[in-house]
């Protein structure tokens, strides 16, 4: 009796999902302690991974995912109580642009334009500074460098200015 009673509080709440195949759902991720995922520790590491793309249904209850590469060692068959909806969105999108990469796999910055001068006071010193914008990044992303190394580094932005 008492277990038919909270049987049916459990079930008030429960919602039964089911996906089909072609959808996309987020995958749910579970942290251990000490364990870096994502590179973040802890608490901070993201509970969903993906969208990933719905393969097949095996089962009831189980579906199989199209993961990435990085994800090989991992099995591919998920419990749907792991499993989220995603409702796409066009906030989700990010646009870019390309990245011309080295045969290591790193890429090289270097300073667009000057957006903005700026004396600092340090006792005696006034230290100049100078607002930089960078390449691939957008002028909201500006850093402060130092006007002495700048001028040093890249002359070629002080030949209009000064």
């Amino acid at each position: 009796m008492a277990q038919s009673r909270q049987k049916s509080y459990a079930d008030k709440r429960r919602k039964d999902l089911e996906f089909a195949v072609g959808d996309r759902v987020f995958l749910r991720v579970s942290p251990m302690r000490g364990v870096k995922r994502f590179g973040v520790c802890g608490k901070l590491s993201p509970r969903y991974v993906g969208p990933f793309e719905i393969l097949e249904c095996v089962g009831a209850v189980a579906y199989k995912l199209a993961l990435p590469p990085r994800l090989a060692g991992v099995h591919n068959v998920f419990h749907v109580s792991n499993l989220r909806k995603y409702i796409r969105n066009a906030a989700h999108v990010l646009e870019y642009e390309p990245v011309e990469l080295r045969e290591d796999m790193s890429y090289e910055e270097y300073p667009v334009c000057i957006l903005d001068r700026e004396v600092k006071k340090l006792r005696s010193r006034k230290i100049p500074y100078v607002k930089v914008q960078w390449s691939n990044h957008a002028a909201r992303e500006a850093t402060w460098e130092l006007e002495e190394t700048m001028r040093r580094e890249y002359p070629h932005l002080f030949e209009s200015t000064s």
